[in-house]
């Protein structure tokens, strides 16, 4: 939620309109959280979840098992994962999308940020996101994190 927030920040530094939000069911605290942005050149008139994304991002691998990712992401989307496993020992179960991998837990580890059983990925995945997707400037994205902070 809150990387979705931060990226849209960055986004927006970098010219763009973005809208970010969150979806939460009535789960209990601490269950995966869903959030959403949208990113265009014009301004944004939409007021709905995205239903077909372009991108997905899986900050816990342990969701893949859990719930159905890939619902409506078009067809050769991005799905951009937190794993410590190479995007090859993706490509059958994400089979007709592309895939990329990055290690943010461990990242996030060496970096003394959040705890060694919780390590807070954000800041690791947004890096990844910036440069798998292309979506937004380095230099935007560091002020935009450093906004947040």
């Amino acid at each position: 939620m809150v990387a979705s927030k931060i990226m849209a920040n960055a986004v927006f530094l970098d010219g763009k309109y973005s809208q970010s939000f969150p979806a939460f069911g009535v789960e209990r605290r601490g269950a995966p959280v869903t959030a959403f942005l949208r990113v265009d050149s014009a301004p944004i008139r939409l007021r709905t979840e995205i239903y077909e994304p372009d991108y997905l991002v899986i900050l816990d691998p342990i969701l893949i098992e859990q719930v159905p990712v890939t619902r409506g992401l078009k067809p050769d989307g991005i799905i951009l994962i937190n794993s410590n496993k190479p995007p090859e020992e993706y490509r059958q179960t994400f089979e007709g999308f592309r895939v990329a991998t990055v290690q943010a837990s461990l990242i996030a580890f060496q970096h003394h940020l959040g705890s060694s059983q919780s390590p807070i990925v954000n800041t690791a995945i947004l890096g990844a996101v910036a440069k798998v997707l292309g979506i937004v400037t380095m230099d935007n994205l560091v002020k935009a994190i450093k906004d947040e902070v």
